[in-house]
């Protein structure tokens, strides 16, 4: 058994389960520990702890014995659900983020790297779809995403003086919009790509959906297997300021659906509800410094993803469907 333990918070969950996976296959022994299981298939940890991380006794328990902690757990969604749950998710981020790097330092774990998010970037430069790419120094004056945004960005500090006050290795990383197969598709939580997936799925062909906003809003879209490979990375390197992981492929939600379109082989109507949530109206990633830290950058194209990433959401209504419906007796 390999000697090196690498601890993955939030291993229920989408990019942590695919993390848990690159890091066993990459000759890692790896604890998974999140609030539940992963929902599409088995973990490859070898170990799994159900624990909930807003408790610290639970969050000693999940560091002792490990070298590595990538810390992924959060309370998160799409943005209808972080646009409507701002007390929630600050409540419970910052108990589990807080307990978590208090827990990792006083095990004297070798390295702590902690997933933030472009959450935390000023609304004030996302106005517009042509967005200029946020960088890194960006941040401040600070202007995040109301709730989600705002913990992320303190989490972020607290790494900082973490390090700089008490010696403690850190590693952040602000993921741009992750997407790829075995991610929540459906119930409120996903994201815009599986979301858009889903309803394309289930369209009959030249059949309406539902796009919210004016579909003119722009993101770039990053497959999850860059992310993983990007997060082992930036644990891997020497830098201990916060790193942009995403692509800067921007593209808008219209142009995802025409995308998934095509995939589908299908032609879709699209229905625009102006009164939903659609975040901000452009956000991209500058990889300038990423580039320069890892001589390394995401490099799956959006067209390539979300084949795959289609193909298994598609699959998986289509299990549904034809599952035996269950019947409450009379």
């Amino acid at each position: 058994m390999p000697d090196k333990i690498a601890l993955v918070t939030g291993a229920g969950g989408f990019i942590g389960h695919h993390l848990v996976s690159y890091l066993v296959a990459h000759g890692h022994k790896v604890r998974g520990v999140d609030i539940k299981a992963p929902e599409y298939e088995a973990s490859k940890a070898h170990e799994f702890a159900l624990l909930d991380l807003r408790l610290p006794g639970n969050c000693e328990k999940a560091v002792a014995g490990v070298d590595e902690v990538y810390h992924l757990a959060a309370d998160m969604g799409g943005i209808g659900y972080i646009t409507s749950s701002h007390a929630a998710i600050t409540l419970h981020n910052t108990l589990i983020n807080v307990n978590m790097v208090k827990s990792a330092r006083e095990a004297e774990v070798k390295r702590f790297l902690f997933s933030s998010s472009a959450c935390i970037y000023p609304q004030y430069l996302q106005h517009k779809p042509d967005v200029t790419p946020l960088r890194e120094d960006d941040a401040f004056p600070a202007d995040p995403e109301e709730g989600y945004g705002l913990e992320k960005l303190y989490m972020e500090k607290m790494c900082q003086y973490f390090t700089e006050d008490w010696g403690f290795p850190t590693r952040t990383v602000r993921f741009h919009n992750v997407y790829g197969p075995l991610g929540t598709y459906d119930g409120g939580r996903e994201k815009a790509p599986a979301a858009i997936c889903r309803k394309v799925a289930l369209a009959a062909d030249g059949a309406a959906i539902e796009i919210w906003g004016d579909g003119q809003q722009t993101r770039s879209f990053m497959h999850v297997d860059d992310c993983v490979e990007g997060i082992f990375r930036i644990m891997r390197s020497d830098y201990d300021r916060p790193l942009n992981l995403g692509t800067d492929e921007l593209v808008s939600v219209d142009q995802l659906v025409d995308m998934v379109a095509g995939i589908a082989g299908k032609r879709i109507v699209k229905q625009h509800d102006r009164s939903r949530p659609q975040g901000v109206r452009g956000r991209n990633s500058d990889n300038s410094r990423l580039r320069e830290v890892l001589g390394w950058e995401p490099g799956i194209l959006l067209k390539d993803g979300l084949k795959p990433t289609y193909r298994w959401i598609a699959e998986m209504l289509a299990r549904k469907a034809e599952a035996p419906q269950v019947q409450a007796a009379e």
